[in-house]
Parts: structure tokens; C-alpha cells; sequence
């Protein structure tokens, strides 16, 4: 079976290493490709399936402008309102998003309950929206969302804010010029990524506010918001658990079947020498 990644620019993408060693372990003799295409050409692509795939990964900045072509869409992708994963059928096109799944799977394993805590998200990027939907789901007591532009970021995080009318947006100057913590922060923004690696999101001050830290970062393993938290005695996660998992759930989705789930573990070990070996 044919697979890939649907996006504009992919040439850092690790996807096809993931996908090819959950191939291996599984004994297939499945492909997975990258598919750079133009705006024009994304109707085409979900709608007639030139390429004729089993299913495709979707990112950044096709994961909304897919959906109008879909036959259907699953419950957490319509209400993140983004689509990660294509599965094409006999029957047409459903969407999903296992950035949902991947980032919840990756809490659980980290030992990082939500339920009743107070949480800090930095950033409403695309990133942001699937971690605000698990944070919801699992039932996060409050919500507070760190933003440079308040009036921006109303307006992509609408419906959320619809669903939660008690998330609060502040920007950084004002969140940081309070006193208040949490139990858990979370950096969805892309600072403190190979190769810029000395910067954070916040100072160590404010993170040190926190008994957990969480940054979908995986390249370095270790961001300077998380040395800082980790100096802070706070507990920490990094995004390659989330990366693997949400490729391990796409697979899941289209092989029709559960994997093992010490595949997540093997991967992340191997990409890990990949970094740093």
C-alpha cells in the first residue's frame, strides 16, 4: 500500500524514517512518500486520489484546506477544526486529527494528569488548537492562553473560546507581570527549535511556577524552557513521544488494527541516536 505526506515544503520532514520503520516491524512492504503540492492542487488530490494511496498525513498549510473536500471527518477533527490524516476508501475521503491522539498519549505516558488542573498554553498556533481540545476533553479546570496579539488570536481560537467561555487570553507582558502558576504549562510555539536553541518562550522565573512542563519541541530533546523547569524541580516532557504517536495512530487508522505499542518507545530511541548520535 502507498502512503505520504501531503504539504508544501518537506524536506526536513522525519515522517518517512517513522513510517518505514512501523512498515518493517509490521512486515510490510508499504511506502511512504512526500508529496509537495501547489494551493491549486489540493482539491484534486483529496477529491480524485491521483496517486492512488491508502492514506496520507496533511500539514502545515493544508491541515484546514482539506476539509471542504472530505466525505466525512472524525468528531475530534471537527471540533479542532484542522485534519492531520487522510483515509481513502472505497467508500471516499475521512479526515482525522492524530495530533489529538498523539499529544494525549504522550501525557499518559508522562505521567501528566489534566484533570482539575490549572494550565498555561503558550502560543495559538496551529499547534495549539489540537492541545486545547485535549485539554478540554480531559477536563482541565482552567485554561489560560499566552498570546502577542489578543485580538488575532480571538479570532482563531473562536470556537474554542465559544466552547470554554472561561479561557482566558493574556498576553506574555501581562502574564508575566502577575504572580500566577499552575500545574502544568505547555509550549505549543516554535521557540527555543534546532537551531535557535537558546531562547524560551518565558523566562525561567515563570516557568518555575509550574510542577509540569510540557514543549511539543523535539529537536533538542532538552529546550531552555525545559532546563528551566527541570532546574525548577518541575517534571518534563518533550514533543518526540507526540511525533511518534501520531504517526503510530495514523497507522492505526489505516492498517484498521492496534499496533504494538512498544513500536512508540523502539522509534523514538532510534530518532533520538538520530539527533544526537
Amino acid at each position: 500500500m502507498k502512503f505520504g505526506l501531503l504539504g508544501r515544503v518537506l524536506g526536513h520532514s522525519l515522517s518517512p524514517q517513522i513510517h518505514q520503520q512501523i512498515f518493517q516491524a509490521m512486515g510490510t512492504g508499504d511506502t511512504y512518500a512526500l508529496l509537495e503540492r501547489e494551493p491549486e492542487e489540493i482539491a484534486r488530490f483529496v477529491r480524485e486520489n491521483p496517486e492512488g494511496l491508502r492514506g496520507s498525513n496533511v500539514t502545515i498549510p493544508y491541515k484546514e484546506r482539506v476539509i471542504p473536500y472530505l466525505t466525512d471527518i472524525a468528531p475530534e477533527a471537527e471540533k479542532i477544526g484542522a485534519v492531520n490524516t487522510l483515509s481513502f476508501t472505497s467508500h471516499g475521503v475521512k479526515g482525522y486529527n492524530t495530533d489529538y491522539l498523539g499529544f494525549d498519549r504522550m501525557l499518559q505516558a508522562a505521567g501528566i494528569s489534566l484533570m482539575g488542573a490549572d494550565v498555561t498554553v503558550l502560543g495559538n498556533g496551529g499547534a495549539a488548537k489540537a492541545v486545547l481540545q485535549v485539554l478540554a476533553d480531559r477536563q482541565a479546570a482552567s485554561l489560560r492562553i499566552l498570546v502577542r496579539d489578543k485580538a488575532k488570536a480571538g479570532k482563531a481560537l473562536g470556537h474554542f473560546l465559544a466552547q470554554r467561555p472561561d479561557i482566558r487570553l493574556e498576553t506574555y507582558e501581562e502574564a508575566l507581570a502577575g504572580k500566577t502558576g499552575g500545574q502544568v504549562i505547555i509550549n505549543t510555539t516554535p521557540v527555543g527549535m534546532f537551531p535557535k536553541v537558546g531562547a524560551s518562550p518565558v523566562p525561567a522565573e515563570f516557568t518555575g511556577r509550574f510542577a509540569a512542563a510540557v514543549d511539543i519541541i523535539y529537536n533538542p530533546g532538552e529546550t531552555r524552557f525545559l532546563a528551566d523547569a527541570r532546574k525548577a524541580g518541575a517534571k518534563t516532557c518533550n514533543g518526540l513521544y507526540m511525533l511518534v504517536a501520531q504517526a503510530v495512530a495514523s497507522e492505526e487508522i489505516w492498517q484498521g488494527k492496534a499496533l504494538d505499542p512498544a513500536l512508540i518507545p523502539a522509534i523514538m530511541k532510534q530518532l533520538e541516536e538520530t539527533f544526537h548520535g
